[in-house]
This record gives structure tokens, C-alpha cells and sequence, in this order.
């Protein structure tokens, strides 16, 4: 199955741009999806990261916390990296069967990690939407509880722009119009959908 991967930074506006992906008909796995999965309770996950923090680490339902493991994780290199080991593995395997199991004509990972781990491996081609970063510590801390200091972290953990785009195959700048995204868009799936036909 011919896979595009969507990356960008946080804030980037990765799913808006999945969404017009989807809109096309491109089938869309999203990593971040896939983590909330992998930890939902029951699950050996789940338990892994209450033994290591105790029980504040979840939510009075029962679930993972992730603004608290979020501020945790961001504020301490060693408790990500711990983080990491335990949900890479399991997120790359659950999206290797989605990705098996996809229905459209290519698929589009979605992952603002995918530059950073091995999920590069899963996808043959990639595609950066590209914002300043201005534009991303203002989008996210709009759009999130988090506190400045820890969106800040996250993007300074993240591949840099300068890094995103040496890796891109294809780029969407999300700071234009939206006329200008959706043509943009629509120009890539075209190409996808040739892309996907010689590769089968």
C-alpha cells in the first residue's frame, strides 16, 4: 500500500490538512489517535505508566491523564524517553495493521513524531505542512490547556523546520489562504493517486 506521511509541528495544523485529505477520499491513520488507543484501559500500557507514577497519573474515570503525563514528560528528558520505549513499539505495530488494512487508493499517515522515530520506515513518501514557529506556539496555546513553557518544550523536542523540510518530498505552507490550501491539496492527491497506480 502506497503511504503518504503528513508531519509537521505542533500547531502546524496537520489535521486540518488530513481533513481535506480525507475529504479527497485518502484513507487517514493518525498517530495520535493510535496513542490514545494503546492506552486506553485495560491495557498493559495503561498499567506500565501507573506503576511508574502511581495512581495521580490518572483521571477520576480511570484514564491517562495526558495533560499531567504531558507536563511531565515535556519537563524531564529521561521520563520521556521511558515514555517513548513503552509506546513506540506498540503504536508502530498497530499502525503497520491499519496500514495493511487500508481501503483507498494510498493512505496517509498522519504523525507529528514521524521525522523522529522509526514511523519514517512505514511511509514511502513525505509531505511537511509548514508553519513559523510563531505561528505554532500561537495556534497551540489557543488550542490547548498547556502552559507556554511546555508547548515550547514540545516544539523544541520536535524536529526543527530546517529538519522537516531537508526530509520533505512534498510541502504545504499553512500560513496562506485557505483557496490556496485546498488547491494545493487537491494538486497532491492527483499526484498521489498516479504515484499510487505505478505502485502497484
Amino acid at each position: 500500500m502506497f503511504t503518504v506521511g503528513l508531519t509537521g509541528g505542533i500547531g502546524s495544523g496537520k489535521s486540518t490538512i488530513a481533513g481535506i485529505f480525507a475529504g479527497l477520499g485518502a484513507e487517514i491513520i493518525d498517530a495520535d489517535l493510535v496513542a490514545r488507543e494503546v492506552v486506553e484501559p485495560p491495557s498493559t500500557a495503561l498499567d506500565a505508566i501507573r506503576a511508574r507514577y502511581g495512581e495521580e497519573i490518572l483521571t477520576a474515570e480511570g484514564k491517562l491523564d495526558r495533560p499531567r503525563m504531558r507536563k511531565l514528560v515535556f519537563a524531564d528528558e529521561a521520563e520521556r524517553a521511558w515514555l517513548e520505549d513503552l509506546l513506540h513499539p506498540l503504536i508502530d505495530a498497530r499502525m503497520k495493521q491499519k496500514i495493511t488494512a487500508c481501503q483507498s487508493a494510498y493512505c496517509m499517515l498522519v504523525s507529528p513524531l514521524l521525522l523522529e522515530t522509526s514511523q519514517r520506515r512505514l511511509v514511502d513518501r513525505v509531505l511537511v505542512v509548514d508553519v513559523s514557529r510563531q505561528a505554532q506556539l500561537q495556534r497551540s496555546l489557543l488550542r490547548d490547556q498547556s502552559e507556554r513553557a511546555t508547548i515550547e518544550a514540545i516544539i523544541d523536542a520536535q524536529a526543527s523546520r530546517e529538519e522537516r523540510l531537508r526530509a520533505a518530498d512534498d510541502v504545504i505552507d499553512n500560513e496562506g489562504p485557505q483557496s490556496a490550501l485546498a488547491a494545493r491539496a487537491k494538486d497532491l492527491h492527483t499526484a498521489y493517486l498516479a504515484i499510487a497506480k505505478a505502485h502497484e
